[in-house]
């Protein structure tokens, strides 16, 4: 049977976030970068709900591309940043140690979210798969590319090559795969919330206005309505 028909769990996969750092997100055109963020944050914070091993490496921070997103690092705040030259991240011994030591505890599925799709996450995915036998599981939309086709045509060709493309909270369901797991359950469907758009919204209002549930905040008091005369 092919891996690839084996789903993520919390025990086969590992995580890596490529370059996600203002510069580079500078030049998206591919997705709104403010999505973008919030996306990479929830792709975090899921990665550690189910304490997933989190590799942040990034490229010619101070000469270029600027530190890494302030609200990634708080989600992982003792985690080393992984400095690079090299627009493949492959090319680094340390992000190759780095992933090289998870998947020796059978963690070959690499989570992967990056800037650019079309560069930096389509040289490491190819090298990779090349050169191990890890599989590579490409977030897009926790990447972004310089335009919609570099993003669509590096995405195309990853997966051409065996690349499994999927989305932030695709990984994130996937993960919790069952909701009678309550270890994760209300950390999940907080993250949902925050995270999630229309989703964690319907969360909200099935909670409130379906199950007779408190809202999730205090607020002052509800005033009116006093039609004006």
């Amino acid at each position: 049977m092919s891996s690839k028909l084996q789903v993520l769990t919390p025990q086969n996969s590992q995580i890596i976030f490529i370059d996600q750092q203002p510069q580079m997100a500078f030049g998206v055109q591919s997705i709104d970068r403010q999505v973008l963020k919030n996306n990479v944050v929830g792709l975090a914070k899921a990665a550690r709900i189910f304490n997933i091993p989190t590799t942040i490496t990034t490229v010619e921070t101070d000469s270029f591309s600027g530190n890494t997103f302030p609200e990634l690092l708080a989600v992982v705040p003792d985690n080393d940043i992984l400095e690079r030259t090299s627009m493949n991240s492959w090319d680094d011994q340390n992000v190759r140690d780095a992933l090289a030591k998870h998947a020796a505890d059978g963690r070959k599925k690499i989570v992967v979210a990056g800037l650019w799709t079309e560069v930096c996450n389509t040289t490491f995915a190819l090298s990779c798969m090349n050169d191990t036998d890890c599989e590579i599981y490409m977030v897009a939309d926790a990447s972004g590319g310089t335009s919609v086709d570099a993003h669509k045509y590096a995405m195309d060709r990853m997966v051409q090559a065996g690349v499994v493309p999927v989305t932030w909270q695709q990984v994130l369901l996937e993960w919790q795969r069952d909701w009678a797991r309550k270890e994760t359950y209300d950390a999940v469907t907080s993250l949902v919330k925050e995270h999630s758009g229309a989703y964690g919204m319907g969360i909200d209002y099935a909670v409130t206005h379906v199950h007779g549930g408190a809202e999730r905040v205090e607020h002052g008091k509800r005033i009116g309505p006093n039609p004006a005369k």
